[in-house]
């Protein structure tokens, strides 16, 4: 068995973890929304339509905030056909996903269903084939208390009190040529900039989020950044990221370095925010946005064939992954690298909630199930809160085409000083063999471990499709501590969170 030898010192920290890194994604995409988190037929919906099975599991996921309602679907949505009576809401096409939408599910039920699960709304405003009257209007509806024609719309509505909405992304992949009304830099840094300059003269709290990259292979990449932060830094107070990593077809050691691009990526989106302050001369730090991320295993043309046999029905079954327990190894290291960022990223949506890349599924009028990814995600947003902890670590690793050193095990320490706990994060990539490691805790009485939760599977490639619990964690890892220092035993391609009592 190799080690890896860790020294986390209580001195020095990263950043304070932001509640909303462990956000998540509702689109109206297959079937995500209808009978996903909305099915009125459904014998353990409440009276809004609302699953409660869903409700629950969401909870019970840890989720803070919810980016709505696209994605691509946005980029041709107009908010106000979702708002009001059911019975006057207009039946549109969904073009993007080959669907028809009822518009029974729109703006005033996802705020609804918001509290229920006591997230925090994200909205998304169509920058694809509306513009700045769409956003203003939209964010007028929600926010502005009275005595305006869509305040009073919405008072009219039934909601007297605005929905103060804090965060609004400014379009949605609006560099990808797949998006409808997709621009280029240069056409949508100043869109950009004139949306975000009208809508902070409306509501001056808001937060606004700029469209960035939609992956770290565009060509655009990061000319994107550089030039429409040049437009919209003064306006703008996050850029987005979106990333999504496949190829298991690659083998397990390329598909798990693929969490390396992804700090990569971050790096250099961090640097292009800098440069443009420095050329600037501002004192605002533009922070980061990973509105959508996750693993996604199904190639572009399966998908592509399964909407042309949708036939525009409502909410087809499309794009629906099931995800194994080597996916779930990805998935948890892309999410560390969100931790390791924690004093720059703020925010990151996991894509998509339910039932397409999600963490969980439903069956129409069945039973709901989670997924492997459900768990890292969950004892992330569980115990990851605090301040992350600057990890020296040394240790054996391997060499990918892409990649001269990845590390066998990724690590994240966090400090939550209220507990006085300390938690491990770690992620063994080695396919074959356990992996020791020992990590000095510098500056901390420690006092012993509280648990030492372990996942992982004797086959890396099953999932929890037919027994909804055949991956799943446990409280049996082997660690200990003496004199000071922890000492844990990871296996092969497993997932491994240990609690520490150290003030």
């Amino acid at each position: 068995m190799k080690e890896t030898k860790l020294i986390c010192n209580k001195k020095f920290r990263i950043g304070k973890v932001d509640p909303r890194i462990f956000g998540s994604f509702i689109e109206h995409m297959g079937r995500v929304v209808y009978s996903g988190i909305y099915e009125p037929e459904h014998p353990l919906s409440d009276n809004m339509g609302f699953r409660t099975d869903v409700l629950k599991l969401v909870s019970e996921m840890g989720v803070t905030a919810v980016r709505y309602p696209g994605g691509n679907f946005v980029s041709n949505y107009d908010w106000r056909d979702a708002v009001g009576p059911l019975e006057s809401r207009p039946t549109r096409l969904n073009l993007p996903w080959h669907s028809t939408e009822t518009n029974r599910f729109g703006i005033n039920e996802f705020i609804e269903w918001s509290k229920k699960a006591d997230v925090q709304p994200i909205f998304t405003v169509n920058l694809g084939t509306k513009g700045i009257e769409n956003a203003l209007s939209f964010l007028e509806y929600c926010n502005h208390p009275k005595n305006s024609f869509y305040s009073d719309l919405r008072r009219k509505h039934g909601i007297e009190e605005p929905y103060n909405i804090r965060t609004w992304c400014l379009g949605n992949e609006m560099d990808g040529d797949w998006q409808i009304g997709h621009k280029t830099a240069d056409e949508y840094g100043r869109l950009a900039q004139e949306t975000a300059k009208a809508m902070k003269m409306l509501d001056p709290t808001v937060e606004l989020v700029l469209c960035g990259s939609s992956k770290s292979s565009m060509e655009t990449f990061p000319d994107w950044e550089l030039i429409t932060l040049n437009y919209a830094y003064n306006y703008v107070d996050y850029i987005a990221v979106h990333q999504y990593y496949g190829g298991q077809e690659k083998g397990t050691p390329e598909f798990l370095a693929q969490s390396l691009d992804m700090e990569r990526y971050l790096k250099t989106v961090r640097a292009a925010c800098d440069l443009i302050q420095v050329k600037k001369h501002s004192p605002k730090v533009i922070n980061i946005s990973v509105d959508e991320w996750g693993v996604w295993e199904l190639p572009s043309e399966e998908v592509d064939l399964q909407l042309k046999d949708t036939n525009w029905d409502q909410a087809p079954a499309i794009s629906e992954q099931i995800y194994t327990m080597e996916d779930s190894l990805l998935f948890a290291s892309m999410m560390l690298t969100f931790l390791k960022n924690a004093d720059r990223v703020k925010i990151a949506c996991q894509s998509l909630l339910t039932n397409i890349s999600a963490c969980i599924m439903t069956e129409r009028n069945g039973n709901a199930w989670v997924q492997p990814i459900f768990y890292p995600f969950s004892h992330i947003a569980k115990f990851g809160k605090g301040e992350v902890l600057n990890v020296m670590q040394s240790g054996p690793s391997y060499e990918t085409s892409e990649f001269k050193q990845v590390p066998y095990v990724d690590s994240v320490a966090v400090y939550h000083e209220d507990s006085g706990e300390v938690t491990l994060f770690l992620v063994n990539r080695c396919e074959n063999e356990k992996q020791i490691v020992s990590c000095e805790l510098e500056n901390f009485n420690v006092s012993g471990i509280v648990e030492h939760i372990q996942m992982f599977s004797d086959d890396k490639k099953a999932t929890n499709l037919q027994d909804h619990n055949r991956i799943r964690p446990d409280n049996n890892g082997k660690s200990e501590i003496k004199n000071g220092m922890l000492t844990a035993q990871l296996e092969p391609l497993s997932w491994n969170v240990i609690r520490i009592q150290a003030e």
